[in-house]
């Protein structure tokens, strides 16, 4: 079977997992644990508390990956109970006669697309609605699986506001999603400043909802990398063509680094062509000696980021 990111799994110990990753590794689907089920009742879990869980209860889902050169999570196929799939879970909740508010408001908002020329066929959603977790407050959170169509919805989402068929995120919902993201290295002014201008999330009937890219790579890589230490550089950027897909990929100026590889939705379309950019990650070097910073090197991603110089 084949599991993607942005998927979800689900193991007969009462564990729910967020796929994190295409393409397995030993034979196990790399994720991370994102939900667990006690006394009957699902929770949600933070880094931490997933890391001292399965420390003390599930050791065996704790991974270390040679190809990553990263400790996460990762469950044997076998052990997998139920798998979560974003576009099958789409198609029917649009099919689906409803009650709930969360899911209305998604039909709602893919009704609108739909009615500005977007294919939903490339389309699913994750997050908290794909494992039914949802509640009054939960965003919607949509990925689509095209790039072309995914740039395509970006100015649609961008033409809804204008008409205020849709609405940009409020003071509020800024600072949230800037405490969500710890976003220590930045300033909020400054954080806003660059997602202000990414068209990848907005509101809709008072929902937030936010768009990820999950297009099929350019180039799969199953490069084996080795962390060499720190490293904070400036650069300009030179091809971002792949800036919003997952990973995230900048080419940069850099003569020794060719290319910054951003792993959390916090920078992902960062940046464009042409503007210069500070960065800090961590430096990886692979088989053949090529260098790159990854940025998201741990979930939180303290001390990395990706900032255009203004």
């Amino acid at each position: 079977m084949s599991y993607r990111a942005k998927d979800f799994i689900q193991t007969r110990q009462g564990l729910l997992f967020a796929v994190v990753a295409d393409s397995l590794d030993q034979n196990k689907v790399l994720c991370f644990l994102r939900y667990v089920c006690l006394n009957g009742l699902w929770r949600k879990v933070n880094t931490d508390e997933a890391n001292a869980l399965l420390n003390t209860q599930h050791p065996d889902f704790l991974y270390y990956s040679n190809r990553l050169d990263a400790h996460l999570h990762a469950v044997s196929e076998s052990l997998i109970t139920q798998h979560y799939q974003p576009t099958a879970e789409l198609s029917r909740l649009l099919r689906q006669e409803t009650d709930d508010k969360v899911i209305k408001d998604l039909q709602g908002l893919c009704g609108l697309l739909i009615a500005n020329h977007i294919d939903l066929n490339h389309f699913g959603v994750t997050g908290s609605i794909l494992v039914g977790m949802q509640n009054h407050a939960s965003d919607m959170d949509l990925v689509c699986y095209d790039r072309e169509t995914f740039h395509q919805t970006r100015h649609v989402i961008q033409a809804l506001i204008a008409k205020d068929q849709c609405q940009v995120l409020n003071q509020d919902d800024w600072l949230s999603s800037y405490q969500r993201r710890a976003c220590g290295d930045f300033a909020l002014d400054e954080y806003i400043w660059h997602e202000q201008r990414k068209y990848n999330k907005a509101i809709f009937n008072q929902r937030k909802f936010d768009l990820s890219l999950l297009a099929p790579a350019a180039n799969l890589n199953l490069k084996q990398f080795q962390k060499a230490g720190f490293v904070r550089i400036q650069a300009d950027v030179i091809d971002d063509s792949l800036g919003f897909d997952y990973p995230a990929e900048f080419g940069i100026s850099d003569p020794d680094i060719k290319r910054v590889v951003c792993f959390t939705a916090t920078y992902t379309g960062q940046a464009k062509v042409g503007e210069r950019i500070d960065v800090a990650g961590q430096l990886e070097i692979d088989d053949q000696g090529q260098q790159r910073i990854v940025v998201g090197s741990s979930r939180e991603a303290i001390g990395e980021y990706i900032r255009v110089l203004r």
